[in-house]
């Protein structure tokens, strides 16, 4: 017999067939006469009952059957008489694929920390609160994908290990062959590259933009998804070292049209998920963070307010409430204040753009007073920047003033200045964390526990 799965159950209403189900089990109750058994096979968030006579199965069968053990239940598929579900399994036969001993299996019916899931990070999933977390991230994945190839964007494979530093910040890891108890080096006691796989030095990529772009000067549109690595060593609710993200690149489009991109995306794909991953949502809003559909909805119900970093320096420098981080123009603004523009100020999401040069990457587009660039960040409740994006800087001088300006390997990046060489144009783009987007759509309030196995500075389980 084909194998149900319970989410598809749960909304039958064709009672009386006989149905095959697996699963894990959550709970079990009852008394020597009848058993319940609730059976979850990660599908949704909902349970099915399993209702066992005890006359008709074995003694040790039904002691063997505790929480976390793995069952496969074929049976009748009855009216409940409970309340919380419409339908429940009355069981014919059960098959104990994998006990599970009641004494060290540590996802017992009782809550944990988010910490101590932590620490069992290849056990988590099989809670109610990762088990939402985990579906609403692959959904968010598929809208992303949907969203683009639906508007004609083309996706785009970046590579992973490179040769150049896209923000120029130098907080890559280093990918090498070499022997590190034996490194080669040349006489002036530098490492001798020539003799490493790729011959010079390379790195895991933070960022796909740089060669996004070259997409985008060719094919018009395009979009990468992928994995993105910081070697930045900070411990905070809001980093991780590995990360994905979301980086569509498009030519002739000016700032305007990528902040016109940017909010229709987001909005794009809060809207799929309150559509498409209500129960995980309602689940995580009852048990994670109150609110959090009224707070998805503010954003779908609400334009957002742009303005220029320098109008929301001003605001924050008028504004009566000390700063943990000083405010002035030229510094870069801090999550505190980007939270105040939003939550409090405008109450509503909010689009700061033309920041000062001297806080932006290299890449991004001067404008005419010298000292700032077309920069844009996207700043949302509860998190505050959500995107950050820019025109790209397409007039090869500028460009090539503002690498030396920076002391920037020249030679690293003479394949990404050429392209303002042969047929420059006018274009744009942005990047979106894809973890800090879970965070914001399921409530989490820590980045680790919506990447199923975080990597963090001195953690790399799993």
């Amino acid at each position: 017999m084909e194998r149900k799965k319970i989410k598809e159950l749960l909304s039958s209403h064709k009672t009386g067939k006989e149905v095959f189900v697996k699963g894990w089990v959550r709970t079990k109750r009852g008394s020597k006469n009848i058993v319940f058994i609730a059976l979850n096979d990660g599908s949704t968030i909902n349970n099915i009952q399993i209702v066992a006579d005890a006359s008709v199965f074995k003694e040790d069968l039904l002691r063997d059957i505790t929480t976390g053990a793995c069952l496969a239940v074929t049976g009748t598929l009855i009216e409940s008489v409970g309340q919380g579900q419409n339908v429940e399994i009355k069981a014919n036969s059960i098959e104990l694929y994998g006990k599970c001993d009641a004494e060290t299996y540590p996802l017992q019916k009782k809550g944990h920390s988010m910490e101590f899931l932590r620490e069992i990070a290849h056990l988590r999933p099989r809670t109610n609160t990762f088990g939402a977390v985990l579906r609403i991230r692959h959904a968010m994945a598929f809208a992303i994908h949907k969203y683009f190839n639906d508007k004609g964007f083309f996706y785009l494979h970046t590579p992973i290990i490179t040769g150049s530093d896209a923000e120029g910040a130098g907080e890559m890891f280093h990918v090498t062959t070499l022997d590190l108890t034996n490194i080669p080096l040349n006489e002036d006691k530098t490492v001798k590259f020539t003799e490493d796989f790729f011959g010079k030095p390379t790195n895991l990529t933070v960022s796909g933009q740089l060669e996004g772009e070259l997409g985008a000067l060719a094919l018009g549109e395009i979009y990468t998804f992928g994995p993105t690595f910081r070697a930045e060593n900070s411990n905070t609710p809001r980093h991780l070292a590995e990360f994905w993200m979301i980086e569509p690149e498009m030519a002739f489009y000016d700032l305007r049209d990528n902040m016109d991109l940017a909010e229709d995306f987001l909005k794009y794909l809060i809207r799929y998920a309150l559509e498409n991953c209500r129960e995980d949502l309602e689940f995580l809003d009852k048990m994670i963070q109150k609110g959090l559909i009224d707070r998805l909805n503010f954003v779908l119900g609400n334009e957002f307010i742009r303005m220029t970093y320098s109008e929301a320096v001003d605001i924050l420098i008028k504004a009566d409430r000390k700063w943990e981080y000083p405010i002035a123009w030229g510094k870069d603004l801090q999550a505190e204040h980007e939270r105040y523009l939003v939550e409090e100020h405008f109450r509503k999401p909010v689009i700061l753009t033309d920041y000062p040069k001297a806080i932006k990457a290299f890449y991004m587009k001067q404008n005419d007073d010298g000292k700032t660039v077309r920069a844009m960040d996207v700043l949302f409740p509860g998190i505050g920047e959500i995107i950050g994006g820019s025109q790209r800087e397409e007039d090869y001088e500028r460009l090539l003033g503002r690498i030396k300006e920076l002391n920037l390997p020249e030679k690293d990046l003479w394949w990404y200045l050429e392209t303002r060489k042969f047929g420059t144009a006018p274009h744009s783009g942005f990047g979106l964390g894809f973890e800090r987007l879970i965070v914001f759509i399921t409530g989490m309030s820590n980045i680790r526990d919506v990447i199923p196995f975080p990597r963090t500075p001195k953690n790399a389980e799993f």
